[in-house]
């Protein structure tokens, strides 16, 4: 059968896979359409299976809320170009609208359940196995966080695509909400209040504090209260209601707060890649790379 330029461009437009991977699969499914597609599926998946290994630290943070409840998802690609294709954003944007309407329990349930999108029935992971093939870079669904109201405020807010946040107050109005999830972003608080600070981040703190204190040779009663004052400066520091508010650093979180009859019952603050060893490399030599199709 003759393999026409209106074919090659029905796949094209189906696909979304390059001219000449089209016409390939076209020449091997003998012209049929249908058959051509499961072939570019098919060599998407194996592309996916070959690439999974490939570090993705880069990619977007997604806010959807709905109801009570709001979610942030975290989609990664391999190169910050990626992230901002249009591709790599509507799945990203339709894995968000996944997580929000089918509230899954981990991400492995995530990625077997439909994606979210008119008219589709493909699991998330049959989708971005899809992209995989498409983009030629690993994309991976790594995390999720979903909160809900509980009876109070949800604020959030977005810095770009690159950090997420959304914190549950109670008392106190949206707008004030959105600050704290503002200021949250900014300040990365790791807890509410001081009480909450993980024992065994004030343990290493104060064993730093006391070796600095003790080689000034100063009595062990003066020791002890410096060793104190530098442990309730850090434990201000990085609790949320002790830290100074990012838009009136004359005065607190806490004092923000009380001032509004509002208080912080929780929040979360997601960035992309934290965590991930970011693989450092020639970016002129992975463009060349990729042209060449590896």
């Amino acid at each position: 059968m003759e393999i026409t330029a209106t074919l090659v461009k029905d796949l094209r437009e189906r696909s979304g896979a390059g001219m000449m991977e089209c016409k390939k699969a076209l020449v091997e499914a003998n012209g049929d359409l249908e058959a051509a597609f499961d072939l570019l599926r098919k060599a998407g998946a194996a592309k996916a299976a070959k690439k999974a290994a490939r570090v993705a630290a880069e990619g977007a943070i997604v806010l959807r809320q709905g109801g009570d409840r709001a979610v942030l998802v975290e989609v990664n690609s391999e190169t910050d170009f990626v992230a901002k294709d249009e591709n790599f954003r509507r799945f990203a944007e339709a894995v968000g609208d996944t997580v929000l309407n089918s509230s899954p329990a981990d991400v492995e349930a995530l990625m077997n359940l439909p994606l979210a999108v008119a008219g589709g029935a493909a699991t998330v992971e049959a989708a971005r196995a899809e992209l995989v093939g498409k983009i030629g870079e690993n994309i991976s669904v790594r995390r999720f966080v979903a909160i809900p109201a509980a009876g109070g405020i949800i604020g959030s807010y977005m810095h770009g695509t690159k950090i997420g946040v959304l914190v549950v107050m109670s008392g106190g109005n949206p707008a004030l909400a959105r600050d704290v999830a503002m200021h949250v972003a900014a300040s990365r608080p790791v807890c509410v209040t001081e009480d909450q600070v993980p024992a065994d981040m004030v343990a290493r703190e104060k064993a730093i504090y006391m070796a600095q204190a003790a080689e000034s040779g100063k009595p062990a009663n003066i020791v002890e209260k410096m060793v104190e004052g530098k442990l309730k400066k850090f434990l201000a520091e990085i609790s949320l209601v002790g830290q100074p508010f990012v838009r009136d650093p004359d005065t607190t979180v806490g004092k923000l707060l009380a001032a509004a009859g509002a208080a912080v019952k929780s929040f979360v603050r997601i960035e992309v890649g934290e965590g991930i060893e970011k693989k450092t490399g020639n970016f002129a030599e992975e463009v060349m790379a990729q042209a060449r199709g590896a």
